[in-house]
């Protein structure tokens, strides 16, 4: 059994490196374009997070000590190549997405030394190959190194060149960013401030806003002018706090000298907060509550507390709502963790949500099975609302909201999570696109301007993953062709319209790790 397995799994390998590598000139977004696939877009991303290659353990994918035992000595240590050819170029003969390269080694492929290895391998065995390879591939690409300053730098696109001009600094981690109608810019820093951009002015922080809880990912998060801002003044804010009147119990001696949350004093537990107030000689004032959840939702889990607003047309408030470390929760009505939620401007819950007569079911739940969605935008021309999602280990989404609808998490995913096997069930939406290696999407907008005449309908995504901005092309509501405008400028948080018509992007520095705070800027994009 075992000789069996190494003849099957070696020649699995060798076969796809013959049968599914085109040859160079011909690239796999060509094919795409050419030929759409009925999965949903996948792209490699430049600079992605970290895999684990031969040697490294794959990061918990079972595929890294099998593609490791069986496979280096043809293909070389990090499978780039060596007595058969490599496995991480992304040219493919017969379409590159995940479900094409899934067809190819279950399938086999007619005419190629491509066997088929549905009798050899299980579905999610090919699942975890499959997985492994894209990771690998974008490991092997490496991180462009980050240029500290943009200012003044030239980018060139497929189809518009735009030059960088920073228009605020001496920022730590700008989280969210909008825009007052007077033209002023309101920017929130995730440590816990509040600040206004007066004609490229960087005014002191706004006085007397909420207390953050600031850990790994918590923070003030994003902020929102109201529609109606010129006659009621409404501004909001989103933010983690620890639980009101919360006493953490007495330290234990002997874990003293260990650090808060790793085997010292355990980190108190947090939840994400959402207000509405105003600002009145640069002091924020009249604060009312939005959203902030039962004592018994607040975890000591540091991450996943989401938090984008976006509002319609008719003036309701959605937001955005992690699953806050508790991936269950995403599938259950009762509780308001991995949901995007939609609310009237006081809080109030809208008659014609989809769930208000469901029993038990929270009433302002707009759709659900989320894990941290990060992203909102309304396509312009459709008035459709588009949502980024991290996922748990690449698998990060772009989905299309609609009411009421069940987007998997934590069932289905097209990331590696422990416990999740298949990446779609019936009755549960799949993504429009994904990504692995992980982009971390963040902020995102559609612009259908005419500043950048060449982005027209485009819809633009800003990564913490890779410090990439992304363009993504939308034809009736099918991904048909993506591209990296830039990837070495900083972690992208936010990017929003301004009044003039151009694209505004917050920016901040990578640190040694992901959640660290650092320098950031703010800057202005001016179409050449």
């Amino acid at each position: 059994m075992h000789s069996m397995m190494r003849l099957g799994l070696s020649a699995f390998l060798v076969a796809t490196a013959l049968a599914i590598n085109v040859a160079p000139g011909h690239s796999a977004a060509a094919v795409r374009s050419q030929n759409p696939p009925a999965a949903p877009a996948q792209a490699p991303a430049p600079g992605g997070s970290a895999a684990g290659g031969p040697g490294r353990g794959g990061r918990g994918n079972p595929a890294a000590g099998v593609i490791a035992m069986y496979c280096a000595s043809c293909h070389g240590p990090t499978l780039q190549g060596g007595s058969a050819t490599s496995l991480m170029d992304e040219d493919w003969k017969f379409g590159g997405d995940d479900a094409s390269i899934t067809t190819t080694i279950r399938e086999g492929r007619a005419g190629t030394a491509m066997a088929p290895f549905k009798d050899i391998l299980n579905d999610e065995q090919i699942r975890q190959v499959v997985f492994y390879l894209r990771e690998q591939a974008g490991v092997l690409k490496g991180k462009p190194e980050t240029k500290v300053d943009p200012h003044g730098a030239i980018v060139k696109s497929e189809r518009q060149t735009v030059k960088l001009e920073v228009i605020a600094k001496d920022l730590e981690t700008p989280w969210g960013m909008a825009f007052l109608p007077d033209g002023r810019m309101l920017i929130t820093e995730r440590p816990g401030r509040l600040r206004i951009l007066d004609k490229e002015k960087l005014l002191p922080p706004v006085t007397g806003t909420p207390t953050v809880w600031v850990q790994q990912d918590g923070g003030l998060f994003d902020v929102a002018v109201h529609p109606g801002y010129v006659k009621n003044g409404w501004i909001y804010l989103s933010f983690s706090e620890t639980l009101p009147g919360y006493k953490a119990p007495e330290p234990d001696p002997a874990a003293a000298a260990a650090p808060q949350g790793r085997g010292g004093p355990p980190f108190p537990p947090s939840m994400t907060v959402i207000v509405r107030g105003k600002i009145r000689d640069n002091a924020w004032v009249d604060q009312q509550v939005i959203f902030r959840g039962a004592p018994e939702l607040y975890s000591p889990a540091n991450f996943h507390y989401g938090s984008r607003f976006i509002f319609d047309r008719q003036g309701h408030l959605f937001y955005s709502i992690g699953d806050k470390g508790k991936a269950e929760s995403a599938q259950d009505l009762s509780s308001p963790l991995g949901k995007i939620h939609r609310v009237n401007d006081d809080g109030s819950v809208p008659k014609d949500n989809p769930f208000v007569k469901t029993p038990g079911a929270v009433g302002s739940i707009w759709s659900y099975g989320h894990r941290n969605p990060q992203g909102f935008a309304f396509d312009p021309l459709t008035n459709k609302l588009w949502a980024t999602e991290h996922g748990p280990n690449g698998g990060d989404e772009l989905n299309l909201i609609e009411p009421g609808k069940n987007y998997g998490w934590a069932v289905v995913s097209y990331g590696m999570q422990p416990g999740i096997t298949k990446s779609e069930q019936e009755g549960m939406v799949s993504p429009k696109a994904y990504w692995t290696p992980t982009i971390a999407p963040a902020g995102i907008v559609f612009y259908n301007g005419n500043r950048y005449p060449g982005w027209k309908n485009s819809l633009l995504v800003g990564c913490l993953g890779g410090q990439q901005l992304r363009r993504i092309e939308i034809t009736k509501d099918v991904v048909t062709h993506q591209e990296v405008v830039f990837n070495e400028y900083g972690r992208v948080r936010d990017i929003i319209i301004g009044p003039d018509g151009l694209l505004y992007v917050a920016l901040s520095l990578p640190g040694q790790r992901v959640f660290d705070t650092t320098a950031g800027v703010i800057i202005r994009m001016l179409p050449q």
